[in-house]
């Protein structure tokens, strides 16, 4: 596959787990018990599965080392961070507003690394020209 085939399935896996997110924590905080369930539970890793793929798939043909290349080391970062808060976010025996507080976190996290690989700078939509 090509560069820009690979890049078009690395866009859409971010938007399928974003999309995919916030109604899983949406419901999660109405309290919907398919959130539980097994393709709630499994599709999700499926799609990241394919977002790390064609991010490494990415990161190799262009060259991309993340200790020399800042913005790929905060999205990795980034990603640490959006993974911990969404494990909280969803996690059923944490209280509502803690919950609440991690899934809009996750989202503003997700946003932020979307920022940085759109703009190729690690400071992401924080970033002043």
């Amino acid at each position: 596959m090509n560069y820009a085939t690979i890049k078009h399935i690395h866009m859409g896996a971010v938007a399928l787990t974003a999309v995919g997110f916030f109604i899983r924590g949406l419901a999660a905080l109405r309290g919907a018990q398919w959130v539980q369930g097994r393709a709630a539970k499994i599709l999700p890793h499926i799609v990241d599965t394919v977002l790390l793929l064609s991010a490494l798939g990415l990161a190799g043909m262009a060259g991309l080392n993340p200790a020399a290349t800042p913005w790929v080391m905060a999205k990795i970062l980034g990603l640490v961070l959006y993974i911990a808060l969404g494990v909280v976010a969803l996690r059923p025996g944490n209280s509502t507003s803690v919950r609440l507080a991690a899934w809009v976190s996750a989202l503003l996290v997700l946003g932020w690394i979307a920022s940085v690989a759109v703009l190729k700078n690690p400071w992401g939509f924080f970033h002043s020209p």
